[in-house]
């Protein structure tokens, strides 16, 4: 297995080195095996945790896919967006990256790909101290379709991210 997080130590909160945003608003965004659709996992680090809290794309298919409760709606761009019921609270996130997923991590404009560029990769995703940012520009089609406005606006309003995460981080929940 892969552990995409450096050795604990001083830095600024990164997931999987991907260096977080002051707000720690992070998703894990990827292409849809069954729907080929743009898609993404949205999540708030805290505390050396992470709580996902959305999940967006640009099919409501996948929307309906995951069977999730929470609230639908559109977002401003006509996407999707499902904000969960019920929030989930990771220490770690095990994760396999195809490049047929192309599994890739997005915070404050900069993105990380996970994924190899042939086979399969078991990556666990978790919050440590990064020194240094492993993140670059997004490449497509996550510079495209990524943007603020389909799934950091779609999910979030600004006031309600430390609110809501302050609470649920003390209640861990069990992977689903």
């Amino acid at each position: 297995m892969l552990a995409l997080a450096p050795a604990a130590g001083a830095g600024r909160p990164a997931v999987a080195g991907l260096v977080l945003p002051p707000s720690g608003v992070f998703a894990l965004a990827y292409v849809h095996s069954v729907y080929r659709a743009p898609s993404a996992e949205v999540f708030t680090a805290r505390g050396g945790r992470f709580t996902m809290w959305a999940v967006v794309s640009t099919n409501g298919g996948v929307i309906d896919y995951y069977a999730l409760d929470g609230t639908r709606s559109r977002t401003p761009d006509g996407g999707w967006a499902l904000r969960l019921a019920v929030p989930v609270t990771y220490d770690e996130l095990p994760l396999i990256a195809t490049p047929i997923g192309r599994r890739t991590l997005v915070a404050g404009g900069r993105c990380l790909p996970l994924h190899p560029a042939s086979g399969a990769r078991e990556i666990t995703l978790t919050v440590r101290p990064a020194l240094d940012d492993r993140g670059g520009p997004c490449p497509r089609p996550f510079r495209e379709v990524y943007s603020q406005s389909l799934f950091l606006n779609a999910a979030y309003s600004p006031t309600e991210i430390p609110a809501i995460s302050t609470a649920d981080s003390q209640n861990p929940q069990p992977l689903p």
